[in-house]
């Protein structure tokens, strides 16, 4: 049963973070990446407060433990989702997928490192198999030259997002979720705040009453901030961060098709096929033993 839990909980953060490249597109246009990022985990933390209080959590966090989930909001929250952010504007939508699609491995890598978790043949073959089903998606790998500089910013935020989604089992198991992510989201909101007070008043408020882009931070703060953060916390708790770092291809599925339903753009028979690799490789870990 934890082991079904946690693959639907990170199935579902993966495809929520899917979803989100759809409302980036509408929003990043009028609030800029750094901006995008700090409105984010503002509306984040509101939310998560209101959750925290209504449900009475306790908040108070072992003096011993307050290094590592600092660490986590340093690694994770900010410098891995700022440059994934900067790294997507600076190139093009396939390099991010599949620079992207490496993440699982480098989770692999890192739970062998700090948590001594064993690198099973299944493991290596489930990883293989979803990274190709990614690179059929998205098309060809090759990267141009011009965007190496984004290349290299994205492929930091794969490292940084691997690392700190295994730092996560690191915390103990008696902290709630809601506390653990709001004081990571409240550590990036600190570090990001300098950089992005004085940018905010140029920006045009007036446009931002829009539908689309309040509608849009509201997704992009409650929905893929709070809930999946929440959702894939939770179900790297549930299961091993080797094998949970797989349900992280879920991500350019639900991208890559909503980008055809909602964008128009196209996909043809090769993303299906590539999804068809992804789910072998994904069941592949769920039936592990």
């Amino acid at each position: 049963m934890k082991k079904l839990l946690g693959s639907l909980y990170l199935s579902l953060a993966a495809s929520i973070w899917g979803g989100m490249y759809v409302v980036v597109k509408a929003v990043v246009d009028l609030v800029p990446p750094l901006e995008l990022v700090w409105f984010r985990y503002v509306i984040a933390m509101c939310a998560l407060l209101m959750i925290g209080v209504i449900t009475k959590q306790s908040w108070r966090i072992e003096k011993r433990d307050w290094p590592l989930i600092i660490i986590i909001g340093l690694i994770g929250n900010t410098l891995s989702i700022v440059t994934q952010e900067v790294g997507t504007m600076l190139s093009t939508a396939q390099t991010g997928a599949i620079i992207t699609s490496t993440t699982p491995a480098f989770m692999v890598l890192f739970a062998r490192i700090f948590l001594k978790e064993k690198i099973t043949y299944k493991k290596a073959i489930s990883i293989f198999l979803a990274t190709i089903g990614v690179c059929i998606i998205v098309g060809n790998g090759h990267i141009d030259s011009s965007h190496q500089l984004g290349g290299l910013s994205l492929l930091i935020a794969a490292l940084t997002w691997s690392l700190m989604s295994v730092l996560i089992k690191r915390v103990p198991e008696q902290y709630s979720q809601i506390v653990v992510t709001s004081y990571a989201i409240l550590v990036a909101i600190v570090v990001l705040t300098p950089f992005t007070i004085g940018r905010l008043a140029k920006l045009d408020f007036q446009t931002m009453t829009h539908p689309t882009i309040w509608g849009g931070l509201l997704y992009l703060g409650l929905i893929s901030t709070a809930c999946a953060f929440l959702l894939w916390n939770r179900g790297l708790q549930l299961l091993n961060a080797s094998s949970g770092g797989l349900f992280f291809f879920f991500q350019p599925i639900v991208g890559s098709f909503l980008g055809w339903l909602l964008l128009g753009e196209q996909i043809g028979f090769s993303f299906w096929v590539g999804t068809i690799l992804i789910f072998i490789g994904v069941l592949l870990v769920i039936r592990e033993e």
